[in-house]
């Protein structure tokens, strides 16, 4: 047996792999020989068919099988031992009318090769980082959501911004679907708007679902699904209602934050601030992460093997997918492929590491902040652990979670060596100036 390389160019290699007789001969005569022990052919007693009927029936078969076999550990082993990176899979290359008692085979495999890719930390260009304030206006107004929603509900004839609208829902060709409501300020059509300030309780009036509301999903809200097209709604007023807002007392505090946790407007402002901090802080990490990582696949240049590529994913999945399918899934992954070579690159550089207990702590962390989120402040250690091993037990969660870790790592890694600009400003202001809203 022999294997050999031949370079197509930099990304692109030809494996040949010979095989003689002699490299399978001694193991299709054990597989012949189990068979013939357990073969029950009429005509012949069990055990002592002869080996000519033997191979005859099975002989092909099992050659085939076990060239297979030699192919498939060779190529790793070669690969293993001449330490060749490569993306995607060997691909055959077709032989057509293989002489199954030659002396001797020959087989071709396409391989698309890892390229080199140089990762240059500190990056030219600065990434922002930005760290979201929660100011005093935005704390007023979560505290003011806060009192609205635990506020009294107090029917009105005089119609707002902030009034709520409950409404019978009916439509041509659907049933009559339940009551459903929404703010006023949900709404976009302003002959909506007019309608239902003049609306008197028990009135229906009619639209057409195309703008009626600002967002889809009120829409979805209000008819239980979203229509194919536009159709005409019936709308029956039922109640028209304010909330009061609800005052700053121990009651309040008890029901947003749980008992005796908040004592004060103070203490509730602050706690307020606090949990928006937090979440900020999760947004704009994620962000910076993005950010970076686009800006190391713009600016890292590095070619990949393409065409083999392309190739590879029509045959890559569980059906064969046509060249042009192959294309658009090409264009689809090539950036996330492109990162995971960067990644790839900077985990080497960097010796970054994930250790089960890594993996353990973390879900642990999210565990408790889940329950948390439910009001469960008092988690034990030994429920955590048991949480966690039941989740670490799904390979996909492993997967899931140990993704995230890196991620961390990877955070922490572009903050020390990335050339990072740090932005400060309002929630507000970050959605319109990192999402261009």
């Amino acid at each position: 047996m022999n294997v050999t390389r031949k370079d197509v160019d930099a990304l692109n290699t030809v494996i040949t792999v010979d095989i003689n007789q002699e490299d399978v001969a001694p193991k299709v005569e054990q597989v012949l020989n189990d068979y013939r022990k357990r073969a029950d052919i009429p005509g012949f007693r069990k055990g002592n068919v002869p080996m000519g009927v033997i191979k005859k029936q099975y002989g092909k078969a099992v050659m085939v099988d076990e060239v297979n076999k030699v192919l498939q550990s060779s190529l790793n082993d070669y690969l293993s031992e001449e330490k060749i990176s490569i993306l995607g899979n060997p691909l055959p290359v077709p032989v057509d009318n293989i002489d199954w008692d030659a002396p001797a085979f020959s087989f071709d495999f396409e391989l698309g090769l890892t390229p080199d890719v140089e990762v240059k930390l500190p990056n030219r260009k600065a990434v922002t980082r930005y760290e979201i304030q929660a100011d005093e206006k935005f704390v007023n107004e979560q505290l003011e959501r806060l009192q609205k929603q635990y506020g009294a509900i107090v029917p009105t004839n005089d119609v707002t911004i902030d009034t709520e609208l409950t409404v019978g829902v009916s439509y041509e060709g659907g049933a009559d679907l339940k009551s459903a409501t929404f703010k006023v300020s949900e709404l976009k059509s302003k002959k909506a708007l007019n309608a239902f300030k003049k609306a008197t309780i028990g009135e229906a009036v009619e639209f057409s679902t195309k703008g009626l509301f600002r967002e889809e999903h009120v829409l979805r809200r209000v008819m239980e699904t979203l229509p194919k097209k536009a159709v005409t709604l019936s709308l029956t007023l039922q109640e028209r209602n304010n909330r009061t807002l609800a005052d700053l007392d121990q009651d309040f505090f008890d029901k947003v934050f749980g008992k005796d946790a908040v004592k004060s407007a103070t203490d509730c402002k602050e706690k307020l601030k606090a949990d928006a901090m937090g979440h900020f802080e999760t947004q704009a990490n994620q962000k910076f992460i993005n950010d970076m990582t686009e800006h190391l696949i713009d600016n890292t240049k590095f070619s990949l093997p393409a065409a083999f590529l392309k190739k590879w994913m029509q045959t890559a999945g569980e059906n064969p997918i046509t060249e042009e399918e192959a294309e658009a899934e090409y264009a689809k992954s090539e950036r996330g492929l492109r990162y995971q070579l960067i990644e790839s690159k900077l985990m080497q550089e960097h010796n970054l590491q994930i250790t089960r207990e890594e993996v353990e702590t973390f879900a642990k962390d999210l565990i408790k902040k889940q329950m948390v989120q439910y009001g469960r402040t008092d988690i034990q250690e030994e429920e955590l652990t048991e949480i966690a091993g039941r989740i670490l037990g799904n390979q996909e969660e492993v997967k899931r979670i140990s993704d995230q870790v890196m991620s961390e790592k990877m955070r922490q890694l572009f903050l020390e060596k990335g050339n990072i600009k740090v932005k400060k400003l309002s929630y507000n202001d970050f959605i319109k100036q990192a999402y261009k809203k």
